[in-house]
């Protein structure tokens, strides 16, 4: 305890020095803060937006639908399924899809394409699919032969609102599935390739054009959170609890993009070391030379009789002290920056629409990690900096620095 005293009144006897070493922690852990916040912000931002507003949180299929996509992998059971999973706290929607290639003509011009069967209520309140829309309308709540194409199909067709087109599939019964639907809206999901092929019908028309009658492929749920994805995953799969069901978070179902945001992410982490590395040569380089000035009064606390367990202690508490300061300080500094930058973000140099939304800034976010980890980090490696230089200290000769001026 009187050592720690003795380092706590240390302190502020050097004014200078200590407000030197305390900026200079302060520093490091304010850029550390800032920078995971701005990170976890940036990649949330986008794996929600990649996941709300296109695949969903989660997804649920027949048993190899996702390794083997088939018109015959179906769910028979959609609704009920759908009806059994809603009331689950960590799920806020669910909507279900039918897939099937086709071909799509307008007058001369022919096209492969993507039909989507979707529930167009269901679907707005899970995906905004009504908020995509560019041009015209989304579908109708009934069954009413309409579509809704990407906009790419659209330039590819030379279509627009008011359009009749052809639509050729095959039937699940193996008959030629073919029909006329009025184009009610042109789509921009914010995915170039996926525009290029999409229809979208009615839930209805879709399996009355491929006789699948009450069959969907895929249920997507939209989790309360992303930190809920998990805890809903597990949910579901236990309420449903079918062998002949697969439940896959969109870690699983979106894998190469789940990769790719992770190794994005690790890649973040190089530029927080590299900020803690140039921290802690600065507090090495501030407690070093403060050893070195200091060395007569070490010489004094040794010739009086300070045994050098408690020198080096000394030394410790004193860089412990000033870290907690600087950490304390820099904290509500961060978290007034990082609440800032969450509100009203950086501008882009140039905006662009991704998933029916446009993206114009970057934004940070406030999270108990942008806290944590650069405390933890600034003051371990403070006090590991430090340890030389209190080596130092406790075995300084009282005879010899006693003569040093």
């Amino acid at each position: 305890m009187l050592t720690m005293t003795i380092a706590w009144r240390n302190i502020f006897r050097q004014k200078r020095r200590t407000t030197l070493t305390i900026l200079t922690l302060l520093g490091g852990f304010t850029l550390s803060a800032i920078s995971i916040g701005w990170s976890d912000g940036t990649y949330n931002r986008i794996i929600e937006m990649f996941t709300r507003n296109r695949l969903g949180h989660i997804q649920i299929h027949a048993a190899g639908y996702l390794d083997r996509p088939s018109l015959y992998r179906n769910i028979t059971n959609g609704a009920e399924l759908g009806s059994r999973i809603e009331d689950i706290p960590e799920v806020e929607a669910w909507t279900p899809r039918l897939f099937s290639a086709a071909l799509a003509s307008v007058a001369e011009k022919t096209s492969g394409v993507q039909i989507v069967g979707i529930n167009p209520e269901r679907e707005a309140r899970a995906t905004r699919f009504d908020r995509k829309i560019i041009d015209g309308r989304s579908l109708s709540a009934e069954a009413a032969h309409e579509t809704v194409i990407g906009r790419g199909l659209a330039r590819t067709l030379k279509a627009g609102c008011g359009d009749e087109i052809v639509v050729v599939s095959q039937g699940a019964d193996g008959s030629i599935a073919n029909d006329l639907y009025t184009i009610v809206g042109i789509l921009e999901s914010g995915d170039a390739i996926q525009d290029q092929a999409s229809l979208y019908l009615h839930l209805a028309d879709a399996q009355e054009l491929l006789v699948l009658a009450g069959a969907v492929h895929e249920l997507v749920v939209i989790a309360s959170s992303l930190e809920d994805v998990a805890q809903a995953t597990e949910a579901i799969q236990s309420r449903l609890n079918e062998p002949n069901l697969e439940v896959a978070p969109w870690q699983e179902f979106a894998r190469p993009f789940y990769v790719a945001m992770k190794a994005d992410q690790q890649g973040s982490w190089i530029g927080l070391f590299i900020i803690v590395l140039i921290v802690s040569i600065g507090v090495l380089n501030t407690i070093l030379m403060t050893v070195l000035e200091r060395t007569r009064e070490y010489g004094v606390l040794k010739a009086v009789g300070t045994r050098p367990g408690q020198v080096f202690r000394l030394v410790l508490y004193e860089v412990w002290i000033m870290s907690i300061v600087g950490v304390t300080i820099g904290a509500g500094i961060s978290l007034i920056i990082n609440y800032t930058l969450s509100i009203h973000g950086i501008v882009m140099p140039q905006a662009f629409t991704y998933g029916g939304m446009e993206f114009t800034h970057y934004y940070a976010e406030v999270n108990a990690r942008s806290i944590l980890i650069p405390a933890v980090t600034v003051i371990l490696s403070a006090v590991l900096v430090s340890i030389l230089p209190a080596l130092r200290a406790a075995r300084v000769a009282p005879a010899r620095a006693l003569r040093t001026h």
